[in-house]
């Protein structure tokens, strides 16, 4: 096998290819500063391992490879590494949290344990020095504990404890090295000492609770804890630059049986260390190391006495230490020395100097990395990445660059082809939240969280004239037209502004034209585009209030924004983002996406939506998309759209259709993607993952996606699929009838002339047999589906259509009917909004007042037709004198109405009395 055969080293000794999907992970840049960073090679090859989100990134720094262990679908809280830097285990938190031990030689995943702590996921992990057992503790509000030997194939814990809230959030754990049926875990204020057995539950300590009273003396917040090499003692860092030395019982053997009691522990002293806080501590053979906020790495013998320290200016608060495994030849050793790894010799001043036979990897809560040679105690700087949320990413129209800025104002900008660090920029002001090229590729725009806009030159990042401060918020959006005229940006206060570049002076420079309240909700896109009877650019925005709004340049003068058009473009779905839809027939179109799993198709001119479409249903709905630029080798006539939604990058191929097949996605920020760029080439995507402080470059693989809908079917093969019981199921037997019963209806039920069977029924039937399958669409809804299908051909042949075939219509109620089904969580979301508390704190509608909401707000009823529709759903249809024809009875309406439907109508009652649906369980 792959784990048998594996050596250090083998992941980057030839190039693998795993371009299987339609967007393979090429390289993650930054980290999770807040875990460590561990050395696995150092020498000829210095290699780390590290966090990136969800992904453990194996990153060769002198060969710039990377290669990714991919497995965990939530942000990845926590992972250690066995002593022989061979086993990683790593958890993560969140729904479905899994446990994964890998093989760093191979790459491989050897063992993965699924519901491990299924309420909240995992805090802290641990691997015994023998590397056959893990200690792992949830994150939920009662903490649990549990031991695993990971080399059996069991789901279940050797053993387990629940920890009592006094104990506080244990978040840190680590076994004994000298014994694996020992380990020890602290809070920010407790520690709790473990001994286990095989099939006996964990035995804690919990004798008390250390209090200040407890030490006697301040102690500050506990950091983190190890087993001192001497087996009778343990030690615990502070925030108060001291260290808590616990003793221990001694012998202690392990037991055929736990004791009654936990074996004596008490802290005999507490050292005080420094006054800067302890944030590491580890132990190094025979040597007690610790790191601080300051930088500085100590190190010191059994006795707690210094031998000798390592420091730089440079370095911030020390968030983890990695030894690597390879010894370095020690300069002329002088016997006596306490620590087997420490040299000593003297100087030319007869002074004594300690010095360190293993290099070391410093990782820093600020987000950077140091590789420490101890030999001549030079710190390299070989990681410096975002400390706070990247927002905002954007590639070079026209060359292999991405530029990339985070909220800590750091802007970097990275040749791509080659991952290449090429020049970067720190703004102190303000966090940077969005970006943009122009289309020359000159200028680089930078939209602030203090609402300054700067305008960069694209190479050296300077700017090349005063920053801009007309927005009140964070910029949120940013844009360049097509002829790099025109500049706009829009921001929390949903106002978009825009700058013009003038000529002044002989030479060009930028200058604020005007901006408008456009929107009365977040502003989702703002898009520039090429008026169709002209050169002139054309801009809109497009806002969570439904609004559509396009703005007139050309007659916009100083400060005031000329508006040509305000359309609403939903009806009560909330519109996300928007794309201009490529030239694929005669008309012209802008997409949309919203926030019910539905594409829209809009005519260019008329904004009349042209087509509704089933979207992407990866777990919510598209937030951003772009088309792909074409690349040269694609076929010219095929396209294909680039999305994110909250958590995955997805590729769709257009046209687009309803086909679920022609879609592929996949997780890249799991605590959420906050923007994403294309190369100029096509051949890129790269997504920003906001707090995770990482960005993701994809490697785009279009005709893995094109097989992918090759196998999924043609024609109509992938929509019977997505039919209840598909093409042979009870429900399309039912839509069958439905439709033959329609044509039955047309030509007379009780008519003895020849019947012509067809495989068509009239547009003005769609509604009746859209609500006889189960679905009820809207009255502005059935006019847009009435539409689509009369004015499908209208373009090409100005004919109109009037009728529809059974293919054509599954297709119709697939990309119509809602995503998700009926939802009763929907309904209970209008209750409280329309209802009030009623004296059992239920949410209700009086009865009056729901009557007159269907009669007055929305698509208003009429009071016949409500009456009707009421006495129809509730199976007491009123009749005059008898007769067998159904006819209409108000004053039997109205009595009905009083009797049947109760003084206050909660949604349960709505739904199961009123509508006559079933709620599910």
């Amino acid at each position: 096998s792959m784990v048998w055969a594996a050596s250090p080293g083998m992941l980057f000794q030839k190039n693998r290819d795993r371009s299987l999907y339609p967007l393979n992970l090429s390289w993650v840049f930054g980290y999770n500063s807040s875990l460590a960073v561990h050395s696995l090679m150092d020498g000829e090859d210095w290699v780390l391992l590290y966090v990136s989100s969800h992904i453990v990134v194996i990153h060769d720094i002198l060969r710039n490879k990377q290669f990714h262990l991919q497995g965990h679908t939530n942000v990845i809280s926590c992972l250690c590494v066995s002593e022989n830097k061979r086993w990683v285990a790593t958890a993560d938190l969140g729904p479905d949290a899994l446990i994964i031990v890998w093989d760093s030689y191979s790459g491989v995943p050897v063992r993965t344990i699924f519901e491990s702590h299924p309420e909240d996921g995992i805090c802290a992990i641990a691997i015994s020095q023998d590397a056959k057992y893990l200690v792992t503790i949830s994150a939920a509000t009662v903490q649990k504990v549990c031991v695993w030997r990971w080399t059996l194939p069991t789901e279940k814990a050797i053993c387990s404890i629940e920890l009592q809230p006094e104990f506080g959030h244990q978040d840190y754990v680590i076994f004994n090295p000298q014994n694996p049926h020992e380990f020890i875990s602290n809070s920010k204020t407790q520690m709790i000492f473990y001994l286990w057995v095989i099939s006996h539950s964990l035995n804690s300590h919990t004798g008390w609770l250390l209090s200040p009273q407890t030490f006697k003396c301040l102690v500050g917040q506990f950091s983190q804890s190890v087993f001192h090499f001497n087996n009778t003692q343990a030690l615990t860092g502070t925030s108060a630059g001291k260290l808590v030395v616990w003793d221990m019982d001694n012998p202690r053997t392990l037991p055929e049986e736990l004791p009654p009691k936990p074996h004596g522990i008490t802290a005999t002293k507490v050292v005080s260390m420094q006054e800067e806080s302890l944030t590491v501590l580890k132990v190094l053979e025979s040597c007690i190391v610790t790191g601080d906020v300051k930088g500085q790495v100590k190190f010191y013998d059994g006795q707690l006495r210094l031998l000798t320290l390592y420091s730089h200016d440079k370095v911030g608060p020390i968030q983890s230490i990695s030894f690597s495994a390879i010894l370095r030849d020690p300069p002329s050793a002088l016997s006596g020395s306490s620590c087997p790894f420490l040299t000593s010799w003297s100087d030319s001043s007869n002074s004594v100097s300690l010095t360190l036979n293993r290099n070391f990897i410093l990782s820093t809560s600020d987000a950077t990395v140091f590789h420490v040679a101890t030999d001549s105690t030079n710190f390299e700087r070989i990681m410096q990445e975002a400390k706070k949320a990247v927002n905002a990413i954007a590639c070079h129209p026209q060359e292999p660059l991405v530029a990339v800025g985070s909220h800590c104002g750091l802007l970097k900008v990275w040749e791509y082809k080659q991952t290449q660090y090429l020049v970067s920029r720190i703004f102190t002001e303000a966090g940077i939240q969005c970006l943009s090229y122009d289309p020359e590729g000159c200028f680089l725009a930078a939209g602030f969280t203090d609402g300054s806009v700067y305008i960069l030159d694209a190479i050296s990042l300077q700017s090349i004239c005063e920053e801009f401060q007309f927005s009140k918020g964070p910029v949120t959006h940013i844009s360049f037209s097509h002829d790099s005229k025109y500049l706009a940006t829009a921001d929390e206060n949903y106002s978009v502004i825009v700058y013009k570049r003038v000529l002044q002076n002989g030479s060009r420079c930028w200058e604020h034209l005007a901006g408008l309240d456009s929107h009365y909700k977040p502003i989702r896109s703002i898009l520039f585009g090429v008026h169709s009877d002209s050169n002139e650019p054309r801009l809109l925005s497009l806002g969570e209030d439904q609004q559509l709004v396009e703005y007139d340049l050309k007659s916009s003068i100083k400060d005031h924004l000329v508006v040509t058009h305000r359309d609403r473009l939903e009806q009560s779905a909330v519109p996300l983002c928007l794309t201009w839809y490529p030239q694929l027939s005669t008309e012209s179109f802008f997409l949309t996406a919203n926030n019910c799993y539905k594409m829209k198709l809009y005519n260019t001119t008329t904004k009349t939506c042209r087509k509704t479409l089933l979207g992407p249903t990866y777990g919510s709905p598209l937030e951003k998309m772009q088309i792909l630029p074409r690349t040269s080798s694609a076929d010219p006539q095929q396209h294909y759209l680039v999305y994110i939604t909250k958590d995955k990058v997805g590729l769709q191929m257009l046209p687009v259709d309803g086909n679920p097949h022609k879609s592929s996605a996949f997780i890249c920020h799991p605590d959420g993607a906050s923007d994403f760029a294309i190369s100029h080439d096509g051949r890129y995507v790269f997504t920003a993952g906001g707090k995770e402080r990482t960005f993701m470059k994809w490697k785009v693989n279009l005709p893995a996606l094109d097989a992918a809908a090759f196998l999924g079917g043609e024609d109509l093969i992938p929509f019977y699929n997505l039919l209840d019981g598909g093409r042979e199921g009870k429900f399309f037997r039912e839509l069958e009838d439905y439709f033959y019963y329609v044509q039955l209806c047309r030509q007379g039920i009780d008519t003895l002339e020849k019947r012509q069977v067809s495989t068509h029924i009239p547009l003005e039937e769609i509604p009746s047999v859209m609500r006889a399958i189960g679905f009820y669409p809207s009255e502005e809804e059935i006019e847009e589906m009435i539409n689509e299908v009369k004015f499908s051909k209208y373009a090409d042949t100005g004919e109109e259509v009037t009728e529809i075939n059974l293919g054509d219509f599954i297709k119709l109620y697939i990309n119509h009917r809602p995503a998700l089904g009926l939802s009763m969580k929907t309904i209970q979301q209008a209750f409280q909004v329309l209802g009030y508390d009623n004296k059992k704190r239920e949410k209700v509608i009086d009865r009056g007042d729901f009557l007159s909401l269907l009669q007055c707000r929305g698509e208003q009823m009429t009071e016949d037709e409500l009456a009707e529709c009421l006495t129809t759903l509730l199976c007491r249809r009123p009749r005059k004198g008898g007769s067998e024809l159904y006819t209409w009875d108000p004053t039997g309406a109205a009595a009905l109405t009083e009797e049947e439907i109760p003084a206050e109508i909660t949604a349960e009652i709505f739904v199961a009395d009123i509508l006559g649906l079933p709620i599910a369980e």
